[in-house]
């Protein structure tokens, strides 16, 4: 699993020349200055030893290893030395193989490069390899190794390559590899189970060493002293082990070159106590190339040294979040001028916030919350030309918001939350025309809720005003947020009525406006919004009867309407059945079936409401006769072309006979679906709805009618979806029957999915318990299997690469099978070439202009910021599905009662208190025996979720790759049952998931 790609990147931009040559050199010198060579055939046995210990099911890649006497011709192997008859190279880096690696490669004696990586070889690191004393570069990162490292490893002086990251090694680090091995220039044993200390003995020396990584591991103790020794290093990353101690004060002012250091989410303490942070600021003075320090979550104590602003001007992030540091902010920090990322938050910090940190005028990102800051925001904030993001939440700041903050022409997070600010809305807030979430809640803001600030249409993430005294009306201009995906102003003295133009808010999944003292009917235009999750108009004033468009709602989970003046009958219908007795207390002229909640209603009352369907029904098909004879397009292979003919693909993937259904028109769609009545209503998309239906010849499907009163923009959508289906077929990909198309009508035929939507499954109607529903763990690894290896194809190896742009567990099907397949490609992008590999996010595409790529909760963090779609993005809306999935945490719910993103909530706890990320997972409860044995699978699939929800889209792994730590795992899981083989050893972490 790969954390930090940066790193490996810059090394082999930087170093394969140099690695290629000093293999050639290194051939060179043993053609020149050793004994006659052993016989070709030598290596040859060799070679075939290690054949034999693949698996037969993974050895497709060796197929020609064997065939003919010519072993310098086989895959991944290369050939030089003496004679150019002796194996040089065997690279075999991604070809699906396992079995266990032979201790026969140890006879390969003119070996420089040994690359098995991103495979899933099982079993141990043979110590022989101990004997190949030519090789530079070893590679065995991500496969399925366990444990320890061969002491021998280290006795090898030309390696300089050293990558064993990824694997599920244990034991203790060899001391050989620190004391022995001087040409090493990179170290990589991350993400393993290695444990004790870091055995860089003072008498040791790597004088080349550049790059150690050894982050996610069990190690212990001090950060050694013997690192200056190195004074080469450019990259240290001890990130999430148990290191302690002091941070040193004479080590890293003795590596020059240093550039980024990451020591975060340790047990490291500042000196005297854990008082005082001078000692080791002062010492990184000197690393004048450092650009990034990271030391968050080590509970570090003391004040912020007065002379920080003094620190390296290369430095571009500074981490120091989830600590205990106290004092207030060094007015010094300005000098900092290079600084692009700032992050405070989670501190003891008190004080005013320093006016002169408008000198840091490359700074992007700014994190000061939920520390003891007071005083008012100074104006001077407003003048950092590139601010992007702030988060003041969590303090005790005062005074007005400042109207500099609308010369923050980049600002598209603004997070002022839980404070003490008074005064008004700042209508010139208006003019931060990128603004895409703006959270005001919990504050003493006034006075009514400015028009213009109403009507920002760049909102699409959320508007939050709640928790304040705004009152006055709710502006019309509201309605001009149309991709807004969260409102909440809840708990101020709004008045007046519900706008029914709210309900041109098309992309709402969360209306808070509870609280308040509105009046008059709750529109039906509201209610019916196609994408409402959770609505809450408790305590107010609302009157009449509730809007019959609720009973339809296929989205609506959560509402509440309590306390208010509401009269007539609950329909024992709809969502409205599973919603519990508090949603409707507090309104005496409501009745209904709800259990301890309303009264009952009278018998003929109940009759009067019953709808008239049939006669619905026929006025629909009366219609569709009348249309019936308007041709539609289909979707058709090639051969179906030529006879005229369009063949039926089920849920199952089986082909019907082909001709059995000809090309499908509306007329038949009509009949199938019994005039698209809400009887038959299964799902809604961003620009329409899903039927289910039945064709003439009995096959179940899902009809998705594409809304006409969305102009352009469904046409483009409905497009965009035809030409992905078209073009690309998988097994966990939606399948797509026909489609049908007029003037006015646009629709996709599909199959029908018995089991409904992974949403539907992990938080079922009427279950309170969290998330993972009615899953257990076997089925929460088959989805996120299925959906990986999806994903993994519309990235990578599609004839046209695709990012979805809208991953989320609604838009995650499942047949009777428990197959996972990915839906609705609406705002799909495709991608051409060679872009969609390097994720550049220029390449061309085709989109909709001005539409939010993503669901709240699952968006990338970079979309708020300005960034186009990209692959990555994907990857971060699939690392929260699978936080969500595992921990039974809704993103939303996070966000909107912690404040917190789920990967940050998630990073909270792990890795020292995973058991408080499980405390709400369902899934443990329904099979504690199971849930035992998956705990150990269960921390690698949080550590997955967290490397593809990281910040920044570098640092998370591609969807390839995701799809084979997956994979890996499965079969993992596959071979031990009990959990005995997974990758960490619990003997240090039993307490980890206990509550």
């Amino acid at each position: 699993m790969a954390k930090f790609l940066i790193p490996i990147i810059i090394f082999h931009v930087g170093l394969v020349p140099i690695a290629v040559a000093a293999a050639a050199a290194a051939a060179a010198a043993a053609a020149a200055a050793a004994p006659p060579p052993a016989v070709a055939d030598d290596d040859r046995s060799a070679l075939l030893a290690f054949r034999s210990n693949v698996s037969a099911d993974s050895g497709g890649a060796l197929a020609d290893w064997g065939r003919s006497p010519e072993f310098c011709n086989w895959t991944g192997v290369m050939c030089g030395g003496p004679g150019r008859r002796r194996v040089t190279q065997l690279v075999l880096s991604g070809k699906g193989l396992s079995g266990v690696i032979s201790p026969a490669l140890g006879r390969l004696s003119f070996v420089t490069v040994l690359d098995l990586s991103s495979n899933a070889f099982s079993g141990a690191i043979p110590p022989e390899l101990g004997a190949l004393s030519m090789l530079a570069q070893l590679s065995l990162t991500s496969n399925l190794l366990e444990g320890a490292i061969p002491a021998g490893l280290g006795f090898l002086q030309r390696l300089y390559y050293l990558d064993l990251s990824g694997n599920r090694l244990s034991g203790g680090i060899p001391e050989t590899l620190f004391c022995n091995s001087s040409a090493l220039q990179y170290l990589d044993l991350a993400n393993n189970s290695l444990a004790g200390d870091i055995p860089y003995a003072d008498e040791c020396r790597l004088p080349s060493l550049r790059y150690l990584l050894l982050w996610s591991n069990d190690l212990s103790g001090a950060i050694p002293p013997a690192l200056a020794n190195s004074s080469m290093l450019e990259w240290i990353d001890f990130e999430s082990n148990y290191l302690s101690g002091e941070l040193p004060s004479q080590v890293f002012d003795r590596l020059p070159r240093l550039q980024y250091l990451y020591l975060s989410d340790n047990n490291l303490s500042s000196h005297d106590g854990n008082t005082d942070l001078d000692p080791f600021f002062r010492s990184l003075r000197n690393c004048t190339h450092l650009q990034e320090l990271e030391l968050a979550g080590n509970d570090l104590g003391g004040r912020l040294p007065p002379f920080v602003g003094e620190l390296p001007r290369a430095l571009r992030q500074l981490h120091l979040e989830d600590n205990a540091i106290s004092g207030s902010i060094p007015p010094n920090i300005s000098g900092l001028v290079n600084l692009t990322y700032l992050n405070l938050s989670n501190n003891l910090l008190n004080g005013s916030i320093p006016p002169d940190m408008s000198n840091m005028r490359r700074l992007e990102r700014l994190y000061l919350s939920n520390n003891l800051l007071s005083g008012e925001i100074p104006k001077s904030i407003g003048e950092i030309p590139h601010l992007g993001l702030v988060d003041f939440s969590g303090n005790r700041l005062a005074g007005a918001i400042p109207d500099t903050f609308s010369n923050l022409t980049q600002l598209r997070r603004l997070m002022l939350h839980h404070n003490q600010l008074s005064g008004a809305i700042p209508p010139s807030l208006s003019d931060c025309l990128n603004l895409e979430i703006l959270d005001l809640s919990y504050n003493g803001l006034q006075g009514p809720i400015p028009a213009y600030v109403a009507a920002l249409s760049s909102l699409k993430l959320y508007l939050n005003l709640s928790n304040n005294h705004l009152e006055g009306p709710l502006p019309l201009e509201l309605s001009k947020m149309d991709m807004i995906l969260a409102l909440d102003l809840s708990a101020n003295r709004l008045a007046g009525t519900i706008p029914s133009q709210l309900g041109s808010c098309v992309a709402l999944e969360y209306l808070n406006l509870s609280g308040n003292a509105l009046r008059g009917a709750l529109p039906a235009s509201v209610a019916a919004l196609p994408f409402l999750a959770v609505l809450d108009v408790s305590r107010n004033a609302l009157s009449g009867p509730l809007p019959g468009s609720l009973q339809a709602s296929t989205s609506l989970r959560e509402a509440n309407f309590s306390y208010n003046n509401f009269s007539g009958v609950v329909p024992h219908a709809g969502v409205l059945v599973n919603l519990p007795a508090s949603a409707f207390c507090g309104n005496p002229g409501l009745c209904g079936d709800v259990p301890g909640g309303i009264v009952k209603c009278e018998p003929e009352r109940a009759r009067r409401r019953r709808p008239l369907v049939p006669a619905v029904v026929g006025i629909v098909l009366a219609v569709s006769v009348m249309l019936g004879a308007v041709g539609c397009r289909s979707m058709v292979t090639a051969r179906a072309k030529r006879l005229g003919r369009q063949p039926v693909r089920l849920a199952d993937g089986e082909d019907q006979a082909e001709g059995e259904h000809p090309r499908i028109s509306y007329r038949e769609l009509c009949e199938a679906t019994g005039g698209f009545v809400q009887e038959g209503l299964i799902g809604a998309g961003r620009f329409g709805r899903v039927y289910e239906g039945t064709l003439r010849g009995g096959a179940r499907v899902a009809v998705k009618v594409l809304d006409p009163r969305g102009g352009g923009e469904v046409s483009g959508s409905f497009k965009r979806e035809c030409e992905v289906l078209k073009r690309t077929r998988h097994k966990n990909l939606v399948r797509v029957i026909t489609t049908c198309s007029t003037a006015s009508f646009n629709a996709l035929v599909l199959p029908l999915m018995p089991k409904g939507s992974l949403d539907g499954l992990l938080y079922p109607p009427g279950d309170n318990g969290g998330g993972s529903g009615g899953l257990d763990f076997g089925q929460i690894m088959g989805i996120v299997s299925d959906v990986a290896e999806g994903m993994a194809y519309l990235h990578h190896y599609a004839p046209v690469r695709v990012v979805h742009c809208d991953l989320k567990p609604s838009n995650v099907l499942l047949d009777e099978g428990m197959r996972a397949v990915i839906s609705d490609f609406g705002i799909a992008r495709l991608v051409a070439g060679e872009a969609s590999r390097t994720g550049d996010e220029s390449a061309p595409c085709n989109s909709i202009t001005g539409l939010l790529q993503g669901s709240v909760g699952y968006i990338a963090p970079e979309y708020g910021l300005g960034g186009h779609p990209s692959t990555q993005g994907d990857v971060y809306s699939f690392g929260v599905m699978l936080l969500e999935m595992i921990s039974g945490k809704r993103p939303t719910d996070v966000i909107f009662q912690e404040g917190l993103t789920l990967h940050d909530w998630v990073r909270g706890h792990y890795p020292h208190d995973v058991g408080a990320v499980l405390a709400h997972a369902p899934w443990r409860v329904r099979a504690p025996a199971a849930a035992a044995a998956a705990e150990v699978a269960v921390v690698e699939l949080i550590e997955l979720g967290l490397v593809c929800t990281q910040h920044s889209p570098a640092l998370r792994s591609t969807m390839a790759d995701v799809c084979h730590e997956i994979t890996l795992l499965k079969e993992d899981l596959a071979r031990h049952g009990d959990g005995d083989g997974c990758r960490r050893s619990f003997s240090t972490k039993d307490s980890l998931f206990s509550n």
